[in-house]
């Protein structure tokens, strides 16, 4: 099972930018998604990509996040720009193998990291 490690939460105010990070140990499964969960709400996708590069997003960040990686350094990552106040979560990076589309964000993912918190404030 590969190990994650997400790094790059902090805070920010409304319409300012972050960047995340997830170390993997291996890069072996061929979907890494982002996921996230704010206080009493469930946790909810955020974005995904495959192996090939294909990666989908969320209609809430569409346009204001890009998920990418470095296959060179088993490395996840997340820019997002023109955050708001909702955006404010706990963000996860995730690995699974199969179906990497936005509708697999509600499967099981076989592998979490610990999560870095990420804070907008108005």
């Amino acid at each position: 099972q590969v190990q994650l490690v997400e790094s790059g939460g902090g805070s920010v105010q409304s319409g300012g930018s972050l960047g995340l990070s997830c170390v993997a140990s291996k890069y072996s499964e061929n979907c890494l998604g982002w996921f996230r969960q704010a206080p009493g709400k469930e946790r909810e996708g955020v974005a995904t990509i495959h192996s090939d590069g294909t990666s989908t997003y969320a209609d809430s960040v569409k346009g204001r996040f890009t998920i990418s990686r470095d296959i060179a350094k088993s490395t996840l990552y997340l820019q997002m720009n023109s955050l708001k106040p909702e955006d404010k979560a706990m963000y996860y990076c995730a690995a699974r193998y199969g179906v990497c589309g936005y509708s697999a964000t509600t499967t099981r993912w076989a592998s979490w990291g610990q999560g870095t918190q990420v804070t907008v404030s108005s």
